[in-house]
């Protein structure tokens, strides 16, 4: 007697979500939401901005699940068409915005500190919340360096090497994907390695912070955070390589090397009282700043700090995102008690 093999089950919320329940809607694509957020700020460097294609994204999904022709035999076929919507959500908005950018991107180095107003017209590349239980692969597509460099490629190549490089669709799936050729994606791809290559250099912050002792970071955190509540100008110079780099977007000016960035820090910074609360960002090493405000009572957030390290642990870059809203985006509270205390070394 034959029988007749037995295929997988169709996914009864798919099948909902082909009818029309949005519930069963949320429940396929609640599994993915993180990575396809993740994907949709690498492409665009700023999480309001991944939050509007994402939502974008996932409103072109919901209209076209009925369409959608997902087999049980194909387990992946889900996330394959969801990159594709949201890939697309990203490229539309890359053409309507243009790129992003860091202080870096706009001119050379300042020699003295200025009073240089805000650029608000500015589109700045912005930080992005520590991603828990990631993978060092997902932490390191996220890093500043990284997410900085993409900015510069065309949007075709940086969908094309996102897709290949970072989340591992192979380059005919990418062609489906983009609805071009495998050869186009071969050469985009090609072409964006080449620019990132110029971009980005050393090693990644993960392999660097995985070479460092845990003891070591938080050592080198909490000297970072009491020379500045000290106002100690050669003990913070002391943490840094001698080619540092600081820039505070979305301020234009940003400084290079150690005499540009005392002469800052001495300026204005270096003279301000502080308090600091550890945290992370990008993968990455970061302090949330809080002043005094004599209206509250309180100390009230006012930047984020996200740090590079070198390989032998000093800082060789601090990014400062001005704003209590990016405290606010790493999980920080806007303002702490009046009377927390100075960071305290053992």
């Amino acid at each position: 007697m034959s029988t007749t093999p037995v295929g997988p089950a169709p996914d009864p919320d798919l099948e909902r979500a082909r009818a029309g329940d949005d519930a069963a809607f949320e429940r396929l694509v609640a599994p993915l939401r993180r990575e396809l957020h993740a994907h949709c700020y690498r492409m665009l460097g700023s999480v309001h901005d991944a939050d509007d294609a994402l939502q974008d994204a996932l409103l072109r999904a919901w209209r076209a699940i009925e369409r959608f022709e997902g087999r049980p035999d194909r387990p992946g076929a889900l996330r394959s068409w969801l990159y594709t919507v949201a890939t697309n959500a990203s490229l539309d908005a890359v053409g309507r915005r243009g790129r992003r950018a860091l202080p870096m991107d706009l001119g050379p180095s300042s020699e003295q500190p200025g009073d240089d107003p805000p650029r608000t017209e500015v589109a700045w590349l912005g930080p992005y919340p520590d991603l828990p239980d990631a993978t060092v692969e997902e932490r390191e597509s996220v890093e500043l360096a990284f997410v900085a460099a993409l900015q510069h490629l065309p949007g075709n190549q940086r969908a094309a090497l996102l897709l290949t490089e970072v989340l591992g669709f192979s380059a005919a799936e990418v062609a489906t994907m983009m609805a071009t050729t495998t050869a186009s994606v071969n050469s985009a791809v090609q072409r964006a390695r080449a620019t990132l290559a110029a971009k980005v250099e050393g090693p990644s912050q993960q392999r660097t912070l995985r070479a460092l002792s845990d003891a070591r970071l938080a050592a080198t955190v909490a000297r970072y955070t009491a020379a500045l509540e000290a106002g100690d100008t050669e003990a913070l110079v002391g943490l840094l390589t001698a080619d540092v780099t600081w820039a505070m977007p979305p301020n234009a000016e940003w400084y290079r090397g150690t005499a540009a960035v005392t002469a800052f820090l001495e300026a204005a910074p270096l003279r301000t009282p502080w308090r600091h609360v550890p945290a992370r960002a990008n993968g990455q090493l970061a302090v949330g700043c809080y002043t005094w405000d004599d209206d509250a009572g309180a100390w009230r957030g006012m930047v984020l700090d996200v740090l590079t390290l070198a390989p032998d642990g000093r800082i060789a870059e601090v990014t400062a995102f001005i704003g209590p809203e990016h405290l606010a985006l790493v999980g920080l509270p806007v303002t702490l008690p009046a009377d927390t205390p100075v960071t305290a070394l053992g």
